[in-house]
Formats: structure tokens, sequence, C-alpha cells
């Protein structure tokens, strides 16, 4: 275990005093058991399963052996992953509370002090951090904090009428942070709205009307499609959806023969760029992993997706790719995930391997690599309507057979990437700009916690 941090008596001021936070957490024995329970229903304090909500209310009879009433004014710390350290206060009185054991470390009310005050204490990062250090269990969200764990953790307790004064001065620093916070995300909202936008005028061709009109005499793209090479036929061509799926205004499964701007032309992907899959080596094989071959993940994809990877969170080796389906593929490859994370799209800065969850497109002449990177980037949504599957959307081979997109002429597919680029790159910095703020707000609110509770604030 992770040592408990010390506070000291000169560290705090001289009228405080220093209890332990195990000596205030509610005694195992105190639930009350069905076969001790009226019968009568009951609401039960669930974890949420968004990150800073409240907790859920779940209406049941006799819920379960191992909940426990709790009363107003008692404080809940949840003790598992990933929301350790949340803390709330029932503050609506009823004698029907109940909380899942499991899920809450529970504090009873106290004469030493407010619940807030005890509540707001227990949200420091500093907790949190000691907290998810000495958690036990299989990893992720199956940690577990047990309540022994806090037995010894430092509580410095303020005299009661200070507790309320700091709580008013906590809540008021707070409102403005929330008010700040809340126009960063109005900002970033509105940042993502104008991406999606960018892209919308592109697919469409609306981000090139001029340009096409002061080009007339560029060639049609249908002339380069005629010329081009197309691909090998994939060996489960066969197997294509016979379905006409439309999607935006350059992407479909089956060809919508919607109309185009001018000069556009639609095709079957499997015409413009050479299908491949990927594949995963054996995990087991120790020595078919960590070689110079970078392999792209559904996190790596998340990390850049819209953009160019340049490197990835593991490698493999050509032993790897030897005893596996995967295979290298070349620079500029570009690469959708296809199952339970739809929609992350990045293109290859070198020479990669992929996981099965991606779908890979090796353009011809007749279309940039750029141009499908803007295509599948365009709408993520429209992506997860070719998919199937009630829980995990998976878009099946049959649809990517099947696929068809809108190609302009290449130079005006230049011209559009180099306007798309331009506009989505300041936004993104601006985006950037944003988090960094948010960053900063959770910093600031941290230092109003630790003053707060150093007697400082």
């Amino acid at each position: 275990m992770s040592e408990y941090p010390t506070i000291e008596e000169t560290g705090i001021p001289a009228d405080w005093k220093i209890g332990l936070l195990g000596d205030y957490v509610a005694k195992r024995g105190k639930g009350i058991t069905p076969h001790k329970t009226p019968d009568r229903e009951f609401e039960l304090y669930s974890v949420p399963n968004h990150e800073k909500g409240m907790p859920e209310i779940v209406t049941g009879r006799n819920i379960g052996s191992n909940k426990q009433i709790v009363e107003e004014g008692t404080v809940l710390l949840c003790k598992i992953n990933p929301r350790i350290n949340r803390s709330w206060v029932v503050s609506t009185y009823s004698e029907h509370w109940k909380i899942a054991s499991t899920e809450w470390i529970a504090f009873p009310p106290s004469d030493d002090f407010e619940p807030k005050y005890l509540a707001y204490y227990l949200n420091q990062t500093t907790i949190r951090d000691f907290l998810a250090a000495n958690a036990s269990g299989v990893g992720g969200s199956l940690m577990r904090v047990k309540p022994t764990t806090i037995q010894n953790y430092p509580f410095p307790i303020a005299p009661r009428d200070q507790q309320n004064r700091l709580i008013a001065e906590i809540e008021k620093q707070f409102s403005r942070l929330d008010r700040a916070v809340a126009s960063l995300k109005c900002i970033k909202a509105n940042l993502k709205r104008y991406k999606s936008a960018v892209l919308k005028a592109a697919v469409e061709g609306k981000l090139t009307e001029e340009w096409r009109k002061q080009n007339r005499d560029v060639e049609p793209a249908s002339k380069l499609l005629e010329r081009i090479k197309k691909p090998p036929r994939p060996h489960r061509y066969s197997t294509r959806s016979q379905d006409v799926i439309p999607g935006h205004a350059a992407l479909s499964v089956g060809n919508t023969r919607s109309r185009l701007p001018d000069k556009w032309s639609w095709v079957a992907l499997v015409d413009i760029a050479r299908m491949e899959s990927g594949h995963t080596p054996e995990r087991k094989r120790l020595e078919w992993w960590d070689g110079g071959i970078p392999w792209i993940g559904i996190g790596d994809a998340r990390k850049h997706d819209g953009g160019v990877i340049c490197d990835t969170e593991q490698h493999t080796n050509q032993q790897g790719l030897a005893n596996s389906a995967s295979r290298l593929l070349p620079e500029n490859t570009v690469c959708i995930s296809r199952t339970a994370s739809v929609g992350y799209v990045v293109v290859m800065a070198r020479p990669m391997a992929t996981s099965q969850d991606f779908v890979n497109w090796i353009p011809t002449a007749a279309v940039s690599h750029d141009w499908l990177r803007i295509i599948f980037s365009a709408d993520r949504e429209v992506l997860r309507r070719f998919g199937k599957g009630s829980v995990h959307k998976t878009i099946y081979f049959p649809e990517w057979l099947s696929m068809h997109v809108a190609i302009p002429p290449v130079s005006e597919q230049r011209m559009i990437v180099e306007s798309v680029d331009r506009l989505v790159i300041v936004a993104t910095k601006l985006e950037f700009l944003v988090e960094e703020q948010l960053t900063k707000m959770e910093i600031v609110r941290q230092g109003v916690l630790k003053a707060a509770f150093s007697g400082n604030l």
C-alpha cells in the first residue's frame, strides 16, 4: 500500500484538529438485510454511468442483502473505477434510501463535520490518486477500494462555524469556474460543428464552386476513370451487398446515382482503391511483438482520427506478419475502423500493419488518399448507418465491397483538400487551446480545495 500522506499540526490553523477518515466510515453490520426488511419498496442509490453525474435512483422491492439503508446527511464515496472518489451527499430525507455496499463507502452524519465539508474534501485529486493506487481487483472497471484502505488517511477538521464559511467560499469559487467551463465547452461544441460544416461543404462540392466556374476546361473525372488500371477484384467480391444505402453527398453503399457537381463521377470504391484487411499476431507469442513495424489499433486511430499517423503504441515484426493474416501496407493507405468504434479514419505516413478492426484502402491514381480521408471523415454517423448490430455496430465486408464514392477531377480534389486542411487546422488549434484552458480550470478547482483544507482560502 502507498504511504498515507501526513498533515503537520503547524500546517493548519491552531483551532483545527486532525482526524482519520476511517473513524467516520459506516461500520459493517448496520445495514438491514431482506429478511429483516418490511415488505415495501426501496429506492437504491446506484453508481452513474457517466463521469460526473448524480447517483442514479433505482426503485425495487427488498433490493439485495448487500444493501444498507442510509439517512439524510450521509456522504457517499464511490469506490469503483472509473469514478473512484466521486462523492455525493444524501440530501433528501427518506427512510427508504438504500445503497449498494459494493459500490459506495458510506460516511454517516457526524457532529464533527458538515456533510458538504467532507464531500468536498474527498473530491481532491490527491485522494483519488491514493485510492486508485491502492485499489484491488483485475484491472480496469473491476478495480475497487476497500473501506479499510482509507482508515489512516488524515482528515483536517475545522470548527463547524468555519466549515460553513469554507463551504460557502468553495461554492462561490466553483460557481465562477463553472461559468467559465460552460463557456469553454460551448466554444468547443461550436468548433466541432464548424469542422463538420467544413467537411459537409467539401463533399458537396460547395468549397470549390467558384473554382469550377473559373476552370471549366478541367478534364472530367469520368475521362480519368476510363484510363486508369483498376485494382484486382477482392476474392470475396461476389459476396458484395446488393443494397443501396444513401450516405452523405459523396458516399453510399451501392450507387444512389444522385446528382453531383459538374465533372464529378460516382464510382465503386474497389475500382479506384485496393481493399486490404488487417489482423492481430498471436499475443502469447511475445517474440512476434515489440519489433520495428508499427501496428495500428483502435487506440491509435482514436488519437489520430482524421489525420496522418506516424507511429503507433504497439509494434510487430516480420515474424509476426509471417505467422498471421496481417500484412505490411504502404504509405498513404487509408484506414477506417469498422467494428465497435466505427468511423475513425487515419492515413499511414509510412508502411504499417493494422488490426482486424480496420478496412484499409490503397488508392490508385484516380483518387488521392486525402480525398478518401475527407470522404470518410465527413460524417461518422453516416458510416454507422452502414453497420449492423444493436449494441456494437460493425460494417461487414459485403457493404465495403459495394461502397461507392464521388470523385472530382484530381485537380479539384487537391483544391478541396487544401481548403479543408487550412480551415480545419485553424479550428483544431483553437480546440487545443480550449482543452488547455479546461485543464487549467480543473487545476484551479483543485487549488481551491487545497487552499480550503489547509486553512488558506
